[in-house]
């Protein structure tokens, strides 16, 4: 008996260490992605389902095609950024070096940040703007923006049509996958809302009826 209490108080510390780690581990740059997503008026909310998409929070991250860090930035992209602050000393270091840069984990989510923001520009009054900005992120603009053509009728797509348009299948499967958890991090926020509105609501109600 003693040493099954003991096989029990392992494993359970053991995976208590775990859960702990792994919840460490995704929200230790949560700071850093409030402080850019701000900047770059995003919903700090996407751009962490973003990098947990990316590289699940991994820095040193190096993608097929040369993409590097936590967002996986395209030394290409961080030479328009760095092009853009008119920073000289920035503009040189991203054609001698991008790898120091963007490796660095608050540069790299500010550069990320700012790319989705400027994605994000063109298709802010459409419907499913996420869906295209994330789909642009994934596969380029010039992508995004010939699957975002309006249907036969001159209607704008659906958010839901845009995605099936997608003929890329890891493109659409990363659309998904962003929006999906996005979305689960917005439901108790949601929820919350509805709740305080129903409250309101209620007391209104019984206020009125004392009156």
């Amino acid at each position: 008996m003693k040493r099954l209490l003991v096989v029990v108080f392992v494993a359970l510390t053991i995976g208590a260490a775990a859960y702990f780690f792994n919840y460490y581990w995704i929200h230790r740059y949560d700071n850093l992605i409030a402080r850019q997503a701000s900047v770059y008026r995003l919903d700090p909310d996407l751009v962490w389902s973003v990098i947990k998409e990316e590289t699940y929070f991994r820095p040193w991250k190096v993608g097929q095609d040369g993409e590097i860090g936590l967002m996986q930035i395209t030394p290409t992209v961080g030479r328009e950024w760095a092009a853009e602050t008119g920073m000289r000393e920035l503009e040189r270091q991203m054609v001698q070096d991008p790898a120091v840069l963007l490796r660095d984990p608050e540069r790299n989510i500010q550069i990320g940040s700012w790319y989705l923001e400027k994605i994000r520009e063109q298709y802010r009054d459409i419907a499913g703007a996420d869906a295209r900005m994330l789909a642009a992120y994934n596969a380029g603009p010039s992508r995004a923006a010939e699957w975002s053509k309006p249907a036969e009728e001159g209607r704008e797509l659906s958010e839901d049509e845009f995605i099936n348009r997608i003929d890329i299948p890891s493109t659409r499967a990363y659309v998904v996958s962003i929006l999906e958890r996005y979305r689960k991090l917005k439901a108790p926020a949601q929820a919350g809302k509805h709740l305080a509105r129903e409250a309101r609501r209620a007391f209104q109600f019984l206020e009125y009826g004392r009156l």
